[in-house]
This record gives C-alpha cells, structure tokens and sequence, in this order.
C-alpha cells in the first residue's frame, strides 16, 4: 500500500472536466481517512483560458494548452480524460506508455475497434489502474435498486424500464460539437445510452441481447461556430452561421433480455425539450416495484409487502445511512439531505484512489475496467446493428 503523495491531471476543462476536477479536490473528505496525499498538478485543454479557469476555481497548480504536456510530466501520477470520445484511445496510450494511471470518460471509446484496443492495453498493464467513468453506479439510489434486487426483496424481476431523456440538443442552433459527429449509435445512445445500460446492468446483471432497436436523427444540420463551446449546453449560435451536416442519433430505443430472463425497455433523447438531465430507473418484481428517477435523486419509490393491507403503493423513501454510499458519503447523513448528481464523482475519485494506493479493507466496489467500457461499446454496437437490421435481435457477444 502506498502513502506517497499521488499527482493529479485532467485532459478536458469542459463540464464534465472541471468535474473531475472538482472530486479529485473533494475526495479525501469522504468516507474513512487513509488516502495518500493528493497533488493537484495540471488542467490541460486545447482551448487554453478554460483550462486556466479550471486551475484558478479548483486549486490546480497549472495550466497548459496540450495534453502532451500532462503524458510527458513524470511527477504525474493519474490522468483523467475528459475530452471527445475520439481522442481517448490516442491519450490513454501515451499516458499508459508513461506509466500512468487513467481514469477515461464514458463511453471509453469512439469506435469498437479502439476501445478493443484500450482493453488489451489494460491487459498488458496489470501494474496501472485503468478505469471507465460510470458515475451511476456510486449513486445512493441505483446502488439501492441493486440492493433491493440482490436480496430479493423485490421477487423475481419480470422487467426494467429505463430512460435517460436529455434536451441538450434540442435548439437547432446549438452548434456543431463531437457529439454529434460519428456514426449512427455514438450519439444519444453513446452519449447518455452508455450511462443508461451500466446503471441497468449494474442493478439487473448482464443484458444477452438487444432487439427492436430505432435510431431516430431529429435535426440534420448545425450551426458552425468558430469561438471554443465548453458543454455545448445553452449555448446557441446565429441562424445565419455556416452549417454542418449532424452524423448521428438524437433519439434512441430498443429493448432488451437480461441473463436472468427479465425483460428491459430503454429509450434515450438529447432533444426531448424541458427535460435538461431526466433519467430514471423502475424495476418491476412479483414481490415489489422500486423507482429511482434523477429529478429527485435523494430517495427512491418504493412497494413491497411490507405495506399494511389495504394501504399498498409505491412510498416515498428517502436516501440515509442504510442506502449504499450515503454513510460517510455526505458531510449530514441522515434522511432528507439529500445528494446530486455531483457526489458521484467524487465518490468515484475515492475509490480510483483506494484503488492505486492497494487499499483494500472497507474499500467502496472498484471503478469500471477498461473491459467493463469496452463491454459496454460491444452492448450499444449490438443496438446500433439491430436498428440497422430493422429492429432484429442481435446477442451480446
């Protein structure tokens, strides 16, 4: 187990990327003490003040405009890659090449071929941590679907609906960005889909096929701006702007077949106006039914056989010490607190240090492998190829 003092980057200073910024400051101050020291070392991002705001909000020591710098900087440790998904695989073999630990943003790749090729290289490098960014599984609430599943206080699940509806790309003058450049699949479905399946997977186990599947492109063109766009949220471009042609989906659905015979519904949006960040989970058993939803992400709905008669129906049961990460997750862990979406990460932090330190007693469940994001491009590729047959069924290699 090491106690040395363990150096801190990340590649991307957009949303997501001042997040990871953010856990990595917060993340000795949950859950037991015994961390190795943390060094705040570099933001790195193309566009050069984003990266220099980062620095100055979250303490970070600089600032720098390549991540070339960050694979060449042998006092760095570990490197979150927070930037477009085509650009993981080409940063995460230099900074492995280094000698350094990774954690890569979902989805891990922007092709099978290349997150095949991020899970070899974790592979070939037993010695680093090499880790996916699902941050759904450290949520209170999924973690305590998968609970409820696992103890079979639910009964037998007969089916799981699930949706992750965003409006991020709703406005036709968002302009261009990444996200909506790459092949049909790698947009709504890679995007939030990728969060959507992890989170059913990790509460219902393994999906063995996917069928029925639609690939919905809603807006055909964007807006072409030429100034950097950190989040592509609220932000909009002239209706005059130059434009470009938009590659992939806005929409997403298919359905699935767990390993233990349950049934899923899944559907996923980046145009589904009003509804900025609205993902829920509902797991339908013969002894009960639980509903997680992000709209309100400190409790869970709950039915079971505890209910008096006459007085069954889904119940409000708000997150506390006995749901998974709430006890010494939050400074005031009691019932009615609370948590967001922002805890995940820094839950997430906790444990990817646990991890490169050798901590392993009373450590949280380890972080999502390379292979586990690799798994993962495999299920939404089978989604893609089942829209591309006319909603045919395709198994999970």
């Amino acid at each position: 187990m090491t106690t040395s003092t363990l150096s801190v980057a990340v590649i991307g200073a957009g949303m997501a990327g001042t997040t990871h910024a953010n856990a990595w400051r917060q993340a000795g101050t949950v859950y037991e003490l015994g961390l190795p020291p943390v060094r705040l070392a570099t933001i790195a991002d193309a566009h050069l003040p984003f990266a220099e705001d980062a620095a100055a909000r979250y303490g970070y020591e600089k600032a720098v405009g390549d991540w070339r710098e960050v694979a060449e900087d042998d006092s760095i440790d570990i490197v979150s890659i927070v930037v477009g998904n085509a650009l993981h695989r080409e940063i995460a073999e230099a900074m492995v090449a280094r000698g350094k630990h990774v954690l890569c943003e979902k989805p891990l790749a922007g092709t099978l071929e290349d997150a095949e090729a991020m899970a070899t290289l974790e592979q070939e490098h037993p010695e680093l941590v090499l880790a996916t960014g699902y941050t759904y599984r450290r949520n209170a609430g999924v973690a305590m679907l998968a609970k409820l599943v696992q103890d079979g206080s639910l009964g037998t699940i007969a089916h799981l609906d699930a949706h992750y509806w965003c409006d991020y790309g709703a406005d036709p003058n968002v302009p261009m960005a990444w996200r909506y450049k790459g092949p049909m699949g790698s947009g709504a479905l890679g995007d939030v889909g990728s969060h959507l399946m992890d989170s059913a997977e990790l509460v219902l186990g393994p999906v063995v096929e996917v069928s029925g599947a639609q690939l919905v492109q809603t807006i055909t063109e964007r807006p072409v701006v030429t100034a950097a766009v950190a989040g592509g949220r609220g932000v909009a471009a002239a209706s005059n702007a130059p434009k470009e042609k938009v590659e992939n989906d806005d929409v997403a659905s298919f359905t699935a077949r767990f390993a233990s015979g349950a049934a899923g519904t899944f559907s996923c949006s980046r145009v589904a106006y009003g509804l900025p960040n609205d993902m829920q989970l509902t797991v339908l058993g013969t002894g009960g039914t639980a509903s997680w939803s992000q709209a309100r992400t400190g409790e869970i709905l709950l039915a079971d056989n505890s209910s008096p008669a006459g007085r069954s129906g889904l119940r409000q049961v708000l997150a506390n010490p006995e749901f998974p990460y709430f006890a010494r997750g939050s400074s005031m862990a009691f019932g009615g607190v609370g948590l967001s979406q922002i805890e995940q990460f820094t839950y997430q932090a906790h444990a990817f240090l646990q991890q490169v330190a050798g901590i392993t007693d009373g450590a949280l469940p380890p972080c999502a492998s390379f292979s586990d994001g690799y798994r993962q491009i495999r299920v939404l590729n089978a989604v893609a190829e089942s829209a591309s047959r006319g909603g045919a069924a395709v198994t999970i290699g």
